[in-house]
């Protein structure tokens, strides 16, 4: 028996908002449906892979997770746990299309809870400085309701965070960041957390209603591919989320959702 209890609130959110996420990523690709495959998690709980491939998103998953563990894993106390959260990333066809990554989870064990997530930009070799501008304006725009100087702080995270140390350069055009997230006024938190998740969409679907209609080449695609392999090389030699979920005993298949169909070094 599971000493902690899976949150239904948490999961039923969490699985609303990839219903509604999915939904408007196909509203861009009509003729076209995610896939979905369920899978257990050896020690308790499972999750979901939700996985696209069509003319518009090259390759996209909106993946959703609730396991349970005996240990946490990148933390030294022995206790068990219990992880869920939503994350998802988009690989797109066109190159003028930046890929786009968002993530929120909730963990808890047996002594403590906290929340974490954010979204992040990266565009494959043809930055534009509006899209640029209007993700982080959005993000901004998503915290300033909860404090003053939360955007500083979140988007300092994930510049931190997303940096490639032997490329010497971040992932990309950064966005917000946070992790083990407790202030000690957990339902202001979860209201944040919650806020975050349902405002991404504001931030992403207006570049892609843009940048998905403009022509591109050869060349272009070519120079999408190379960029793509920084995006790779941060993946596994880097990602905390990657980690968590191979030393979790996670799919590796739903895990591995993150890697671009095509990359060239």
């Amino acid at each position: 028996m599971h000493e902690i209890t899976a949150p239904k609130q948490i999961i039923d959110f969490l699985k609303a908002l990839r219903d509604e996420i999915i939904e408007k990523f196909e509203a861009l690709e009509p003729s076209l449906r995610f896939q979905r495959k369920l899978w257990n998690h050896h020690s308790g709980g499972g999750g979901e892979i939700s996985l696209l491939r069509g003319d518009i998103f090259e390759k996209a998953a909106v993946n959703w997770s609730g396991v349970y563990g005996k240990k946490l894993p990148l933390q030294e106390n022995e206790e068990p746990f219990f992880a869920t959260g939503i994350s998802l990333i988009t690989h797109m066809a066109n190159p003028h299309a930046p890929t786009v990554h968002m993530n929120i989870r909730y963990i808890e064990t047996a002594s403590r809870k906290w929340v974490g997530g954010g979204y992040d930009l990266t565009p494959m070799g043809f930055p534009y400085e509006e899209d640029t501008n209007h993700f982080h304006q959005s993000a901004k725009a998503a915290l300033d309701p909860f404090g003053p100087n939360l955007y500083a702080e979140f988007s300092q995270n994930a510049k931190n965070y997303f940096y490639v140390p032997h490329r010497q350069k971040e992932r990309g055009v950064g966005g917000i960041f946070f992790d083990y997230y407790n202030t000690g006024d957990f339902d202001s938190d979860l209201h944040l957390w919650r806020h975050v998740g349902k405002t991404f969409l504001n931030a992403i679907l207006p570049i892609y209603q843009c940048r998905t209609l403009q022509p591109f080449n050869a060349e272009d695609k070519e120079k999408q591919l190379q960029m793509r392999a920084h995006y790779v090389e941060f993946n596994l030699l880097y990602d905390r989320g990657t980690k968590f979920g191979f030393q979790s005993g996670g799919n590796p298949e739903a895990i591995l959702c993150s890697m671009p169909p095509l990359a060239k070094w």
